[in-house]
């Protein structure tokens, strides 16, 4: 079995889990090939300004259509909300921390108040729901593009680049980096609203692959895939790109679905909405239409 992957070391460290848990399931000793994307070639310019979608997947899901590879691993949070014909989800993994870290140089931090920041300081990031969503929240912050991988990132603002920048809890938790030289803020993902799939692993196959069933069972987490579907679902009604600054994330507790969504595609307007209930499909639309109608 041969599985495709970015070559980022997170991307890499995750791949080589799922790689080693089909390797004890299943007796096969899969091989790992890593592909380039357009998300790692073009490191100069922010999403927003790149043509398209599916910057980190679209090369992969090409070597999965021409059988270069059985398998992709991809971060959920960057995959398109529909696959390319004869492209499936297999299985997604149990879902890690959803939330944002927001990681302060000690000087800068304010404590006190919902972005523990001084006024006026630069922050880091590439995605636009963050910095959208940031600026909704702290207009005074001045927001600068932040690419590269997660040691890069921190590289940069222990160079001074930045006072702060945005890195994903779950990527912190799978390189098993330390950042002790920071003050760690974790943002709740029901306040700065988390993407749609954050902390969780999309498995992708061609849907006819005989080894999707076996695959599915071993490594599919049903909650996860549950409160994604839902996520996704709603990001679908925004028009199903990574790239929005739209935030959903799924809540089950206490045998009932919370829903919280953010939405800023509108100039000076942005929106936070919550429901909760038991009917998927009622939910979906009463926060989709809470999001666009305000």
């Amino acid at each position: 079995m041969r599985i495709g992957t970015r070559g980022s070391e997170l991307a890499l460290i995750q791949t080589k889990t799922v790689a080693a848990f089909i390797e004890r399931e299943l007796g096969d000793t899969p091989e790992i090939m890593t592909i380039s994307t357009q998300g790692d070639r073009v490191i100069d310019r922010p999403f927003s300004d790149m043509d398209g979608r599916g910057f980190f997947t679209s090369e992969i899901e090409q070597a999965l259509l021409t059988y270069k590879i059985d398998l992709a691993v991809h971060s959920f949070k960057d995959v398109p909300s529909v696959s390319p014909e004869g492209l499936i989800i297999a299985a997604v993994t149990e879902r890690e921390d959803p939330a944002d870290l927001l990681i302060i140089k000690p000087e800068v931090y304010s404590e006190g108040q919902e972005i523990p920041l001084e006024l006026g300081v630069t922050v880091g990031t590439s995605a636009v729901r963050r910095s959208v969503q940031l600026k909704a929240l702290r207009p005074d912050i001045e927001i600068k593009n932040l690419r590269g991988n997660v040691t890069t990132r921190l590289q940069k603002l222990r160079d001074g680049e930045y006072n702060a920048i945005f890195l994903a809890a779950a990527g912190v938790s799978r390189l098993g980096l330390s950042v002790d030289e920071f003050i760690v803020e974790r943002l709740l993902p029901t306040t700065f609203v988390s993407s749609p799939g954050q902390g969780a692993l999309a498995i992708q196959m061609r849907d006819d692959d005989k080894n999707f069933s076996q695959v599915r069972s071993i490594l599919n987490d049903e909650t996860t895939e549950a409160a994604t579907t839902i996520e996704r679902a709603v990001m679908t009604r925004f028009g199903g790109g990574c790239g929005l600054p739209l935030g959903v994330y799924a809540l089950f507790k206490d045998n009932e679905w919370s829903l919280y969504g953010f939405w800023g595609g509108e100039a000076d307007s942005h929106r936070w909405a919550h429901v909760k209930g038991d009917n998927v499909d009622k939910l979906i639309n009463e926060l989709s239409n809470k999001l666009k109608a305000g």
